[in-house]
């Protein structure tokens, strides 16, 4: 129903990657990213906010970049390499092989935990390209159910942990990736992250059930309600989106008594949305 959806719901996205990055500890909010944007360095956000922000920005660049891939390619590995060097350039991460596989062990844990600490141990570095490709080969397979299909393959990219950083913020981008190429959604705008955020001790107890005690109902079943809550939120936001739109539109061409008034509303909505 959306007229130029890409446009009319970039702000949900920039929303998404200030979720996606505040569940692995950025603390810029939406306003500032928006003010940032539209104002630059002004000089008055410090270098650690100016750090989150950028981080922010790249998610948002990551995940339209994997969009136009998409295009082109199923979603495999090259598309989230791809996706993964664009999260981390020129930010915190660039240290830590951006686009390439661990070759090192990590772990999950408290910060500056030793691996004999950590609360999550991942498969190691020397056997991930191969559990990589049974990832990848599962993405294609016919399935029963593609949601759960989608729950298993987060929770597997989470668990082989394939990047030195940003596996957290990768993994959820994959989520409206997947939903797009298997035809669930019409175009790749599903936005997760709000009921992950909200609920982020459940989201990471869920995923360690899996290998603690091979909880994968509970995990699914978490992932499950995670999508019908988060899809009727994403609607509601939407349809207001939507409703906004054509209140101002009407009032522009009123004001203005203009055959253009239409094109310039469009032009302005544009400009304003990025």
């Amino acid at each position: 129903m959306i007229p130029n959806a890409t446009v009319l719901l970039s702000p949900l996205t920039t929303q998404e990657a200030v979720l996606s990055s505040r569940i692995e500890g950025t603390q810029a909010t939406m306003g500032e990213v928006l003010e940032y944007e539209a104002e630059g360095d002004s000089g008055n956000i410090s270098n650690e906010k100016k750090e989150d922000i950028n981080e922010i920005l790249n998610y948002r660049r990551a995940i339209w970049y994997a969009i136009e891939l998409l295009e082109k390619l199923p979603l495999c590995q090259r598309v989230v390499r791809e996706a993964h060097s664009v999260l981390l350039k020129s930010v915190r991460g660039y240290g830590k092989s951006p686009g390439e596989y661990r070759r090192i062990p990590n772990w999950i844990g408290p910060p500056g935990c030793s691996i004999e600490e950590a609360r999550f141990v991942p498969i190691s570095a020397d056997h991930l390209p191969e559990a990589m490709d049974k990832w990848e080969k599962y993405i294609h397979q016919d399935v029963p159910d593609q949601l759960v299909k989608l729950a298993i393959l987060h929770a597997e990219f989470e668990a082989l942990h394939p990047f030195l950083d940003g596996n957290g913020r990768l993994g959820r981008m994959c989520v409206p990736l997947f939903m797009f190429k298997a035809g669930l959604i019409q175009s790749p705008m599903f936005y997760i992250s709000a009921f992950f955020e909200k609920h982020q001790d459940e989201y990471y107890e869920r995923l360690l059930s899996i290998s603690k005690e091979n909880d994968w109902s509970g995990w699914c079943e978490f992932f499950l309600r995670a999508i019908m809550i988060q899809a009727q939120q994403n609607q509601k936001k939407a349809s207001e989106i939507l409703t906004l739109y054509e209140s101002k539109k009407s009032q522009v061409i009123d004001l203005t008594h203009s055959q253009y008034g239409y094109s310039c509303f469009g032009l302005y909505f544009h400009a304003s949305s990025f």
